[in-house]
């Protein structure tokens, strides 16, 4: 990116993270820009901000009950009631089958839970509602990791970096992997 662009960019990232909404998901008009943001800035301040940004507007659901379901089911996985969360989760999901986070957040707990082929099947469902979806492509990831499948670990976390390329995240787990691939084959 040439600095005469910095303007330009700087300016597109605050719109997009001043803009407001009560109500928000993965179709957002807004992630657009700030996935083109993901693309093009360094600034690993910057970075974190439309990181945060893109991850407030999947979070939220225009449907005030959906939004509770899906705080209410993250609150019981964070604290470990894991048979609990995934019922809410469930329910959520049956009533917006089309709410990319809410399979997400399953996901997520499949992987806690160990269930690593349902983890699989949430992330792609995932996928499939919300293609660039990085923290879903990084559980992935993590799925093969645990597996030990880097092949498929490689090409996740490669697809991650086409959508994130500045994520030291991203970056350190395929070097990782790389790594681990260089001296299984050596």
């Amino acid at each position: 990116m040439s600095s005469s662009n910095f303007p330009g960019l700087v300016l597109l990232i605050v719109a997009a993270l001043l803009t407001g909404s009560v109500s928000a998901d993965q179709n957002d008009p807004r992630l657009d820009a700030l996935f083109d943001a993901l693309l093009e800035t360094t600034d690993p301040g910057m970075l974190s901000q439309v990181e945060k940004r893109i991850w407030t507007l999947w979070y939220q659901h225009p449907d005030q009950d959906a939004q509770a379901l899906l705080v209410a089911g993250e609150r019981l996985m964070n604290a470990g009631y894991y048979g609990d969360a995934l019922r809410v989760f469930n329910a959520l999901i049956e009533q917006q089958p089309d709410f990319a986070e809410a399979w997400n957040r399953r996901a997520t707990l499949h992987y806690m839970r160990g269930e690593l082929a349902a983890s699989i099947a949430d992330i792609e469902r995932t996928l499939q509602l919300e293609p660039r979806h990085f923290g879903a492509i990084s559980g992935l990831g993590l799925v093969y990791l645990r597996q030990d499948n880097l092949l498929k670990a490689r090409d996740a976390f490669e697809q991650l970096l086409t959508i994130n390329p500045n994520s030291p995240a991203a970056r350190h787990n395929l070097d990782r992997i790389l790594e681990q691939l260089r001296s299984r084959f050596i």
